[in-house]
């Protein structure tokens, strides 16, 4: 099977075509290795380091129960967890493991798309990603990626805009 025909890719090509983004869907691209950082994928891609979305699942502490949180961060810094605890209200937020990660995505870390996931989550899309015209995201595997937009990735996600990093 290829990375293509994977089928969280597939849920991802499906999710991006369902909210009107044939044109993302259809530049979905595999690339030869894994890319499971931000400065890997930029290097694959030929882009600057900050054109990389990372889509980085955290546990939210949210009224005394654990919630899914994605943060699109630019690959040119960290997100900071206590700007994000801040923006969503939660009195802590941590880095998810693995199975969190999966459980809510359908997808393993390093390869986490904004869609395709079993149910939405919340989202926020780091600001400093606005200065690119093209952004390039995660597909749902870690080969797989797909060029954006800031407008789109923010609309796609129903998610925030706001400065997540530090």
């Amino acid at each position: 099977m290829s990375s293509l025909d994977h089928p969280a890719v597939a849920k991802v090509a499906a999710a991006l075509a369902e909210a009107g983004q044939q044109r993302a869907a259809d530049g979905i691209r595999i690339l030869p290795a894994e890319v499971r950082t931000a400065a890997q994928a930029a290097e694959a891609l030929g882009v600057e380091v900050g054109a990389i979305a990372n889509s980085l699942i955290f546990r939210a502490v949210l009224d005394g129960r654990d919630v899914p949180l994605l943060s699109l961060t630019s690959g040119a810094h960290r997100a900071d967890t206590g700007k994000l605890a801040e923006l969503v209200g939660a009195t802590a937020v941590e880095k998810a493991d693995p199975a969190f990660v999966r459980e809510h995505t359908g997808q393993v870390i390093g390869g986490v798309a904004p869609v395709g996931h079993p149910a939405p989550i919340e989202t926020l899309v780091d600001t400093a990603l606005e200065q690119y015209d093209v952004i390039w995201a995660a597909a749902g595997h870690a080969k797989s990626v797909f060029p954006t937009t800031f407008a789109d990735l923010v609309a796609l996600t129903g998610g925030r805009a706001a400065g997540v990093g530090t």
